[in-house]
């Protein structure tokens, strides 16, 4: 038997996917698939094997190093994995030992960038059939299976915000090859600030255009290109999907984003606030809603509505206001997001809510119909898609468990009296690590394993000397 057909790792539906993948390799003459696995950071790692051997490895797994999950952003490995336990206290991460990417049939597609190419998305396992537990998806899969058990299906819309830059200099000189690498050298194109306005959007439109036929090609429901605030800054938005689908389409998204680009002399990159003059910080707004499996209402849309929320919607929102501190390493896991949340801006600074109020943290949008939801507008485009859709479904959970109430509407959001949201990424992985519901729901293994990498990047950061002190203290002193 094969390891799926041994772990019963398959549903009905990937087996049927997995036979239609078969024919289109066949059918388009493909030569290569890319077999890969988000990583801890939501980043894309994995094997490009020959289209024969990619598909013998489709029911017996692709082996990669356990290594891949001990890397903090720097692709540094801040675990002693030749120690007893690997540095994680499991025999499976000892010694850079292998596990199992194992494809989902139903992530198939064709890139259309790259000829010739096919691209699947796995999942990790240990040879023995257990899922590795520090794998995001899985994580979030069971958050997904959670809902479901109650009869609920998880919905989200993406509005991602980036910047795409035109490409100078790749650095690849020798020097440049440090760890992490020298960042590329970029000039603007458009200069920003006309919101909205066609004149830029035309402008940018040669950019834009390239990405946005190779991803409506790559099947994600692209629904709009626009021209954001800021020099070189954009936003695509995509329409609503269900459970697994709104994290795996952003992750292949920021991939298809980058290389496409890369190919055409751009740089696109979803650092929240790149270090270029002028340029405005970049969010990314996450549009959800819960609805029925059975009839697939919108459970925030009800008869005992208040504010155009039902009861159920209300609990929901009041669990992430509750967890919102300790939720924002999962929205925001890098130091420069936290350059965003600036008072009487366009982004939050604390754990509030109102009715269409983009100063908020979570906006209520929709009248108590079908297409009621909330927008958390507190995540950054760099997070990992499934730790925050899993972080979100949590703790909407517990406020509905708990029947909270989230309070009135904040009309003035940067005057309400409310939760600060942390300032700094040292400050909400201290207040991921001391909060006992998300070490309880995501259990104390990953927390403890995540707040490790996020920690060996703050120490590398501190031990830089920014150009700030240079500037500040070298003359003075």
């Amino acid at each position: 038997m094969s390891f799926v057909a041994r772990h019963a790792l398959w549903s009905d539906e990937q087996k049927e996917a997995a036979a239609r993948l078969r024919r289109i390799v066949e059918e388009q003459q493909l030569e290569v698939i890319r077999l890969s696995f988000p990583d801890q950071h939501g980043i894309l790692r994995g094997k490009t094997l020959i289209a024969s051997e990619a598909l013998a490895s489709l029911e017996s797994g692709c082996s990669i190093t356990t290594t891949m999950l001990a890397k903090d952003t720097s692709h540094r490995t801040v675990f002693p994995v030749f120690t007893a336990g690997g540095g994680m206290g499991m025999k499976e991460m000892e010694g850079g030992a292998d596990f199992l990417m194992v494809p989902d049939p139903l992530t198939f597609r064709v890139l259309p960038w790259a000829p010739h190419t096919g691209w699947l998305l796995c999942d990790i396992y240990f040879g023995n059939g257990r899922p590795v537990p520090f794998s995001t998806r899985q994580l979030y899969r069971n958050m997904l299976d959670r809902l479901a058990s109650r009869g609920l299906d998880f919905v989200a819309g993406l509005e991602v915000e980036f910047h795409i830059f035109k490409l100078n200099d790749e650095k690849l000189a020798p020097e440049d090859a440090t760890q992490p690498g020298s960042p590329p050298s970029v000039s603007l194109i458009s200069q920003g600030y006309q919101y909205l306005t066609e004149q830029r959007y035309d402008q940018m439109a040669p950019a834009l255009d390239v990405i946005r036929r190779d991803v409506l090609a790559l099947g994600l429901p692209l629904r709009s290109v626009e021209v954001e605030f800021g020099p070189s800054q954009c936003e695509f938005t995509f329409a609503p999907t269900k459970g697994l689908e709104p994290a795996d389409n952003m992750v292949l998204f920021r991939a298809a984003a980058k290389q496409i680009a890369q190919r055409h002399g751009y740089h696109a990159t979803f650092m929240c606030r790149p270090k270029v003059p002028n340029v405005f910080a970049s969010g990314w707004h996450l549009h959800q809603s819960i609805v029925s499996r059975a009839t697939g209402e919108n459970a925030f849309a009800g008869k005992d509505d208040r504010d155009g929320l039902s009861s159920f919607g209300r609990a929901y929102m009041a669990g992430l206001l509750e967890h919102a501190r300790a939720a924002t390493v999962f929205t925001t896991p890098t130091i420069n997001g936290y350059k965003r949340y600036r008072s009487y801006s366009l982004a939050p600074d604390r754990a509030i809510w109102g009715r269409d109020n983009r100063g908020v943290m979570i906006r209520l949008l929709g009248s108590g119909d079908a297409a009621t939801r909330l927008e958390n507008r507190v995540g950054e485009p760099a997070a990992n898609p499934y730790l925050y859709m899993a972080s979100q479904i949590l703790a909407g959970l517990d406020g509905v468990d708990r029947k909270l109430d989230p309070g009135p509407s904040a009309d003035t959001p940067y005057e309400t009296n409310a939760t600060l949201l942390p300032k700094s990424l040292r400050e909400a992985v201290l207040a991921l690590r001391d909060d006992p519901f998300f070490r309880q729901e995501f259990g104390a293994e990953f927390i403890d394993y995540y707040v490790h990498i996020k920690n060996a990047e703050i120490e590398r950061f501190q031990a830089e000397v920014s150009d700030w002190e240079q500037r500040e203290y070298f003359g003075m002193f």
